[in-house]
């Protein structure tokens, strides 16, 4: 689970614990970024 916040025109993305992972320019990009990222965990 992964948790997308809206900060000054950029979205932060973070862990279910609340830990900071990544920021992004936009929400898809963000997705992408996510997927990669639970990819690369398995």
């Amino acid at each position: 689970m992964f948790t997308m916040r809206y900060v000054h025109g950029h979205v932060q993305v973070y862990d279910r614990n609340g830990k900071f992972l990544f920021s992004a320019d936009n929400e898809w990009e963000a997705r992408k970024e996510m997927e990669e990222h639970a990819e690369s965990e398995a």
